[in-house]
């Protein structure tokens, strides 16, 4: 059997030559001219060591960049694909990054409470006035600054699965620029991961705001999101059903990260904003009504 995958392989991706276990092979992906995509069949898993493209199951490989006819060979030999081992391909030449320390801005207060103070009522009018009620202020964990590098700016922390702090969203509410002013870290996290249902379809969203208008929803922290990325990898190992609602200028990056998660095997239900551009500005009962007739989407319609 392995000497015909070495032959899907090759009739697929061209000549190749072989190191120890792994064969190497031109990447579809990145085109380099080098030789640098790592094949591994024992392992089931790939990784190009040029543009970082890899996968636990390399029928996804063929799935993308192979005539159909070789991927329907390759997926008649049953592999069973341990999604566990997904963010560990090819561990031994990966090195993980130590774990960000973030904290809260040292002025920052909670609206959680009761205040009196013309800051907290300034930011407590700013969230009304956005549809935001004490409800969300509380499952959010909203607070505000009134003095500092974050003064008069609402401030919306994210949790990791751990429980830790690991980014936060402060956002103007007297029209400073730029609007959102964020901490000095990273923003590779699946923000508030832990209050995240994975055992339910989750809702991808563009920023925090619009994630409030829906239930188990995640914002990208943008309108992109990388293969390679903490959320997408999170998403793909829990082999989740996926609701994506980004907004309506963002039609042409929104139909990248629909085909990427296709590719992964992952369903994607596509939410239609109807008259409004911006998940943010929907009341929460529109948003699930929207929600409920959001269709599954399908090569055809992504084509």
């Amino acid at each position: 059997m392995e000497r015909e995958k070495i032959e899907i392989l090759e009739r697929s991706f061209g000549r190749f030559f072989q190191t120890g276990e792994e064969c190497l092979f031109k990447c579809p992906k990145c085109a380099h001219y080098k030789r640098k995509l790592s094949v591994n069949i024992d392992k089931n898993v790939f990784k190009c060591w040029i543009c970082g493209y890899s996968g636990i199951d390399i029928s996804l490989l063929l799935k993308r960049y192979a005539p159909y006819s070789e991927y329907s060979k390759w997926i008649s030999f049953g592999e069973v694909v341990d999604l566990a081992r997904f963010e560990d391909i090819f561990a031994d030449e990966t090195i993980k990054a130590e774990k960000p320390v973030v904290h809260l801005p040292e002025a920052f207060k909670t609206l959680t409470g009761k205040s009196d103070s013309f800051g907290a009522r300034h930011a407590i009018s700013y969230l009304r006035d956005r549809g935001i009620d004490k409800e969300d202020i509380l499952k959010w964990k909203i607070g505000y600054c009134d003095s500092g590098d974050y003064a008069k700016r609402v401030c919306i922390p994210s949790f990791d699965d751990a429980g830790d702090l690991n980014y936060f969203i402060a956002r103007s509410y007297a029209g400073h620029f730029p609007k959102y002013k964020n901490p000095p870290v990273s923003r590779d996290v699946v923000f508030n991961d832990l209050y995240i249902d994975w055992d339910e379809p989750v809702v991808l969203v563009e920023g925090v705001f619009d994630a409030m208008r829906a239930e188990n929803a995640i914002p990208i922290l943008g309108s992109s999101l990388g293969e390679n990325s903490k959320l997408f990898r999170k998403i793909v190992k829990c082999r989740k059903e996926v609701y994506i609602a980004l907004d309506s200028d963002a039609e042409s990056k929104e139909r990248k990260i629909i085909k990427n998660l296709m590719d992964y095997d992952v369903e994607v239900r596509k939410v239609n904003l109807g008259p409004y551009s911006d998940v943010g500005d929907m009341p929460k009962e529109v948003f699930s009504k929207f929600q409920k007739e959001a269709t599954v989407v399908n090569n055809t319609d992504y084509l």
